[in-house]
């Protein structure tokens, strides 16, 4: 079986998901027969994949440069010549599958989002999903990161019967090297926020909050930088403290040193971070949006608090205990070993390649 992983921008939570499945394949299938191809702007390094089986292109991501992209992915496909062609994320997956299908490749979609499920405005909301509908006739499988995807997608009558089940995964093994020198009050319960500076995550929303929260005995540390061009600074009270980025080997380290995570996104297809957490065996304070119930089970391992009333939030951390903390923690860890495996994301995912290929 030969794959072809096509991407466009390849950070943050796909990079993640591609690093997880990509060495496994290619152990399972060698190394000459699984690829990835990405934007050469805007993606991430790989280091646990072999540079000679990445090919990276040139592009930026423009409305009017998708025919471009389509032609650059179609040419790349067509030197590879794959078994399989696995699409990631919106731009990716609509420029592949936009026009007349050609070639004897089966095509596996896997949005990692929804761009339906974003806050936007109606009429967007309306057409992504109206585009969507046109390119599953394109599409063999679709992989939904969550069951909350797929529930919004077949309300919006994407093709069900094209629709698959399979959540993100890690790897079981943390990494600790003991590299970082950050120091905590451990006197005080100590809250990480980990994601981009963007509206869909909700640091805003965050730092607003706690500019008016006035409880000593919490503390916020921020991990993460911003995506904008022209960044902006931070303007950050005293209870809240910004670490900046963070290479994601080093992030086990962060996340040990603190009590729980916090993660007031807006919007949010699946919620890597929060796995992230609970294979640390820490809980998570999380919003009742998007997928993030799902994976974070309120007073189980975790809470979860109503994004449109904040004051639901200061309820929580009003009441939170270190030793009920850890309590969440070994819960969300039986939960991550449970669920959200990269083993049992692998395994799914080649039962699905292997059903692909011969329909």
């Amino acid at each position: 079986m030969r794959i072809l992983h096509l991407a466009e921008y390849a950070k943050g939570g796909i990079a993640t998901y591609l690093n997880q499945i990509i060495p496994y394949q290619q152990e399972r299938y060698g190394k000459k027969n699984v690829y990835l191809a990405i934007s050469d702007l805007n993606s991430e390094e790989f280091n646990y994949i072999p540079q000679s089986n990445i090919v990276r292109y040139q592009y930026k991501r423009n409305i009017s440069n998708l025919s471009e992209l389509r032609r650059k992915m179609k040419d790349i496909t067509e030197i590879i010549k794959p078994d399989i062609v696995h699409l990631h994320s919106t731009f990716a997956g609509a420029a592949f599958r936009i026009g007349k299908r050609k070639g004897d490749w089966k095509i596996v979609y896997t949005p990692h989002g929804w761009s339906f499920n974003q806050e936007t405005s109606t009429w967007k909301k309306n057409i992504y999903a109206i585009v969507e509908r046109m390119l599953t006739k394109n599409t063999d499988i679709i992989t939904d990161i969550s069951n909350f995807e797929m529930n919004k997608a077949i309300e919006r009558n994407i093709d069900s019967n094209k629709l698959v089940l399979i959540y993100n995964g890690l790897n079981s093994n943390t990494i600790i090297r003991n590299a970082t020198n950050l120091k905590v009050n451990n006197n005080q319960i100590n809250l990480l926020f980990v994601g981009r500076f963007d509206k869909q995550k909700g640091l805003d929303l965050l730092i607003k909050f706690f500019s008016n929260y006035k409880n000593n005995s919490i503390a916020l540390y921020i991990i993460g930088e911003s995506v904008l061009s022209n960044k902006e600074e931070l303007v950050l009270p005293d209870n809240v403290h910004l670490i900046g980025k963070v290479e994601n080997s080093k992030l086990d380290e962060y996340i040990c040193k603190m009590d729980a995570l916090i993660i007031p996104s807006r919007w949010e297809g699946f919620g890597l971070v929060a796995v992230e957490a609970m294979r640390n065996k820490k809980p998570c304070i999380v919003s009742n949006r998007g997928a993030l119930p799902e994976i974070v089970l309120n007073n189980y391992n975790g809470y979860v608090f109503d994004l449109d009333r904040m004051n639901s939030l200061e309820e929580i951390l009003g009441d939170l205990e270190k030793k009920e903390l850890r309590k969440m923690g070994e819960n969300g860890y039986q939960r991550f070993l449970q669920l959200f495996t990269s083993k049992k994301m692998n395994h799914s995912l080649e039962e699905l390649y292997q059903r692909v290929l011969e329909s």
